[in-house]
């Protein structure tokens, strides 16, 4: 008999007869009441995610985190919470249950689990948590799917009075899907709140033929002054450090100011080096 890959129903796989009771015991493991999987395998966030799906009796609505997930949106943990629309107020450790009223278009059908739509996530993300981890969270969404903000900000009309209204719009003023990492999305937000304009994001570096031959994380076009977070696979790998350095040079020839930050550099510093830069550039064209 072979064995069973994806999470499953103990009582309906017993049923028809695709593992013993003995096989049940000893080759798989209870994820959540009466829903099992592999006994040596860990689980992938996807794989939580169907396995609490199973649990609700294929009767919830995946939502939260996991709906964003499924949705595409990177940057999501293994182990997060599962979340469920779902009348159920005791669910086991990894899954959380809520009610909430569903309107027509707020969910749909992914691989055919119940889940709710781009827009609902992002109206039910958006409103928990602190505002920066909701921006995080929505640019990560808004960049994988074709969510448009009107979307979210019509949604939100259809439920006055919901809790964290406020903190919605404020972070759905604040997204930006041109972010390609969670550290982006902040460093984004700390030069906005340090009292700069707002950047631009995955600005084009032509080259010579009138071709990109880069894109850079954010920055001012008008002063060309730019920003860029490097992430630990730029450190690690030599292919990419050395083609790094020849992108680096490239850019400095076509005329930008690049301001590079790492997780070491210090909030303050990282503004004063940006301000810095800008200045330079005022003042050059004085």
């Amino acid at each position: 008999m072979n064995q069973l890959r994806d999470p499953f129903i103990g009582s309906e796989a017993l049923a028809c007869g695709a593992v013993s009771r003995h096989q049940l015991r000893t080759r798989y493991r209870a994820v959540f009441p009466g829903v099992y999987a592999q006994k040596l395998s860990p689980l992938s966030l996807h794989e939580r995610i169907v396995a609490a799906w199973l649990w609700s009796g294929r009767r919830a609505t995946i939502a939260g985190l996991a709906a964003a997930a499924l949705h595409g949106a990177k940057w999501i943990d293994d182990d997060v919470v599962v979340d469920l629309i779902y009348a159920n107020p005791k669910p086991p450790p990894g899954i959380r249950t809520r009610r909430a009223v569903l309107l027509d278009g707020e969910r749909q059908v992914v691989r055919g689990r119940a889940v709710t739509s781009p827009a609902r996530t992002a109206f039910d993300l958006g409103r928990e948590g602190r505002v920066d981890a909701a921006v995080e969270r929505l640019d990560a969404l808004v960049r994988a799917t074709a969510l448009g903000l009107g979307d979210v900000a019509d949604l939100a009309r259809h439920h006055p009075g919901v809790r964290g209204l406020r903190q919605l719009e404020t972070a759905v003023d604040l997204v930006d899907s041109g972010a390609e990492s969670p550290k982006e999305t902040w460093l984004r937000l700390l030069i906005m709140r340090a009292g700069l304009p707002r950047p631009r994001t995955q600005i084009p570096v032509l080259g010579p033929d009138g071709a990109p031959f880069a894109f850079l994380d954010m920055g001012w076009e008008n002063c060309m002054v730019a920003m860029e977070y490097d992430g630990e696979h730029h450190q690690t790998s030599r292919w990419v450090y050395t083609k790094d350095i020849r992108r680096a040079e490239k850019i400095d020839a076509a005329g930008w100011l690049v301001v590079r930050v790492v997780r070491e550099d210090h909030p303050v510093d990282i503004v004063r080096r940006v301000r810095h830069a800008r200045a330079l550039r005022s003042a050059s064209v004085l």
